[in-house]
């Protein structure tokens, strides 16, 4: 790399916030021109790339893979520590050995979704005909264009058949497109704190998020990479909106109540006087150290764009019909977010379809987040699952 080059690379790496973007950690899957990802915007997306990270080993049939999908600001380092936070993986508490997503008996692949910013091709990945960042130059992504990067991925690994697909929230959205997708590729599904298709109220605070970041001055209309800037304050208000709805009144109530930050009296000022003031603030900033801006326009416009019976007219039965998955959803009494109703939809269109459905609603007062977090019965109920769809399978030792 010549020194002139190296530094539109740093500039770049400032940029967007950290060296994943270009050079990933992780295993990274190539895909050339003779491979595009044909897109629902009715373009093709060539070349590209995927990286992605493994645990456990691949039987010798190819019949024991767990494909884990990541939520909109999740990666693929969903069972191993971040490089750019150093932090556990986001859901060690669900993947490992003996754990419901047990390592030892399954192979566990997880991939940072296309429009992504920790190594698989998104807006801040160069394209290839002018040597600069996409930004808003990428197609716009779609969950089934999520989808079909991951089934070419499997596809690399020669797995005909995964023996489940599980994900929470946008991961949810991603596994549910799997079943309808490619029906016959999925053993068992667990869509979990999901919807079928976005509520108004979600599309709502998705485009105050969106506001927020395009009204940033160092946004740029999408190309702060190249001005070597970012707009962290648009992102981070973004985030701070976001956050709000992934918890719950009684969590917030309970964690924050009215207190005051390091204060004893109120100072009369607009600074942090709250706590959760403060808490708030601090998720925004520390996001913004982790996360494209442009991506996150892009990841939330997907989750927009979601509805499955659109393309079933209107009738969310119609896209599960003549499913063999087996599926168990579920949700969290205090998500207001993907509220329960929600999962019943869903519930009650599988059971018009004959399709196999169990359903848990899990009583907790910690809101959407709660699929990220300790949950007993939560837990309990992935693990009943995957136990007794891996006894149907032939894989229980």
């Amino acid at each position: 790399m010549t020194d002139a080059a190296a530094k539109v690379y740093d500039d770049l790496v400032h940029a967007a916030g950290n060296r994943e973007v270009y050079n990933p950690s992780s295993p990274v899957a190539e895909f050339g021109a003779n491979e595009p990802l044909h897109l629902d915007a009715g373009l093709d997306l060539s070349p590209f790339r995927i990286a992605y990270n493994t645990y456990g080993e691949l039987n010798a049939d190819k019949s024991n893979a767990i494909l884990v999908c990541h939520a909109l600001t999740g990666d693929h380092y969903c069972a191993s520590p971040s490089p750019v936070t150093g932090k556990p993986g986001w859901w060690s508490s669900i993947i490992g050995p003996g754990k419901p997503v047990d390592t030892d008996k399954y192979f566990v692949i997880c991939s940072n979704v296309v429009g992504g910013c920790m190594g698989t091709t998104g807006p801040a990945s160069i394209k290839p005909e002018t040597g600069k960042p996409y930004g808003l130059e990428l197609p716009v992504i779609t969950i089934r264009d999520m989808v079909r990067a991951q089934k070419m991925l499997v596809d690399r690994f020669g797995i005909d058949t995964l023996f489940a697909v599980v994900g929470g929230s946008m991961g949810g959205m991603q596994v549910l497109e799997w079943t309808v997708s490619y029906p016959d590729k999925v053993f068992a599904a667990v869509p979990i704190a999901t919807g079928a298709r976005h509520s108004s109220q979600n599309i709502a605070f998705h485009e105050v998020g969106r506001q927020a970041v395009m009204a940033d001055p160092e946004w740029h209309h999408g190309r702060y990479y190249e001005e070597g800037t970012r707009p962290t304050k648009g992102l981070a208000v973004a985030r701070m909106t976001a956050h709000v709805t992934y918890l719950s009144e009684q969590a917030l109530h309970r964690k924050f109540g009215r207190n005051l930050q390091n204060r004893e009296q109120l100072g009369f000022k607009f600074d942090a006087e709250f706590q959760i003031e403060s808490y708030l603030r601090h998720q925004g900033m520390t996001f913004v150290d982790r996360f494209d801006a442009n991506s996150y326009l892009y990841m939330t416009r997907a989750m927009d764009y979601f509805d499955i019976a659109a393309d079933y007219d209107g009738r969310l039965a119609n896209a599960f019909k003549g499913s063999k998955t087996r599926f168990c959803l579920v949700s969290f009494s205090s998500d207001w977010l993907f509220p329960t109703e929600e999962s019943r939809a869903i519930v009650h269109a599988l059971n018009a379809a004959a399709a196999s459905v169990s359903f848990v609603e899990v009583e907790t007062d910690r809101g959407h987040d709660s699929f990220l977090l300790e949950e007993p019965e939560f837990f309990r109920a992935i693990d009943g699952f995957i136990s007794a769809a891996a006894r149907a399978r032939g894989l229980a030792r």
